[in-house]
């Protein structure tokens, strides 16, 4: 339960915040939960092998986004938005719809050279709906369970990819994200809710999730994006080390995926159209700058 502050900090700016619906909700869904490969036979950003890879493994990693001193500007910005959110009674995994509230946070949502990458996967309309700032503090002892992005997502079809951007250095040591590499291709995987013993940030774990697929440890250096299908299991270990280790995600679909329970409300155009006019575009906010 998350708690009044941690609530008022996730409002977008005109308070119709998106319904987080819980299992029976999204069981009462007809969604298409499937992986649609890439058919880009062009593409501008990555090569055709990479557009293979991702199909066959369901992920890519290590494309440089930014430079030492350009993700430093977003590092410090972040710095200060944790000690203004954990300040008002948040945690550090509690700034979700960050490009709703926060200037810098839609700026990256919207940077061309992830929306590039993004457009040789997806083609040329693409929108972007969600991003979440997932920080784990020097020494946090949580974890991320082997899980489906889809599985907790009101979206239909499964047409959605998360980018992973590291705003710190991300490593085995402080809990670098893993993945288990073509385990998007079994679809839509039983889970079951987590005990809360087990410290898992999210409440779903896929059991004997490693016949799935092979582990991959996704290191990253700050300025660093993966990309990720939403059907690739993947999770994180707790923090063993003194270090910090954030990034941030941020999701996009083509415009054909429907929304359930106002997420659609969340949407920004980023690139093309949305010719069903389903989505939000929203603008810019002008908070921390």
């Amino acid at each position: 339960m998350r708690t009044e502050a941690e609530q008022r900090l996730q409002a977008t700016p005109d308070q119709k915040t998106k319904v987080i619906p819980n299992q029976e909700q999204l069981a009462q869904l007809d969604r298409d939960l499937q992986f649609y490969p890439s058919w880009t036979i062009d593409p501008l950003h990555l090569t055709s092998e990479q557009i293979e890879d991702f199909n066959q493994y369901g992920y890519l990693t290590g494309m440089q986004i930014f430079d030492a001193n350009e993700i430093l500007v977003y590092r410090h910005h972040f710095d200060d938005l944790l000690t203004e959110v954990m300040s008002a009674g948040g945690g550090s995994y509690s700034i979700l719809s960050a490009h709703l509230r926060y200037g810098k946070a839609y700026d990256l949502l919207t940077h061309p050279r992830i929306v590039g990458y993004i457009k040789d996967l997806l083609g040329d309309n693409v929108v972007a709906w969600g991003s979440h700032y997932f920080c784990k503090l020097p020494h946090d002892g949580k974890i991320v369970a082997w899980h489906q992005d889809a599985s907790y997502w009101p979206l239909t079809p499964s047409k959605t990819v998360t980018v992973w951007l590291a705003i710190d250095d991300a490593d085995r040591e402080n809990g670098c994200m893993r993945f288990l590499s073509g385990s998007h291709r079994f679809g839509h995987l039983s889970y079951q809710i987590s005990d809360p013993g087990e410290h898992n940030i999210l409440n779903q774990t896929v059991q004997e999730a490693e016949q799935y697929g092979t582990p991959v440890d996704v290191e990253l250096k700050a300025g660093e994006i993966s990309i990720h299908s939403d059907l690739l299991l993947h999770g994180s270990n707790f923090n063993h080390s003194d270090r910090r280790r954030c990034g941030l995600t941020l999701r996009y679909c083509t415009p054909d995926v429907r929304g359930h329970f106002d997420w659609n409300r969340e949407g920004v155009i980023v690139s093309g159209c949305d010719p069903t006019q389903h989505w939000s575009n929203h603008s810019r906010p002008n908070h921390w700058d």
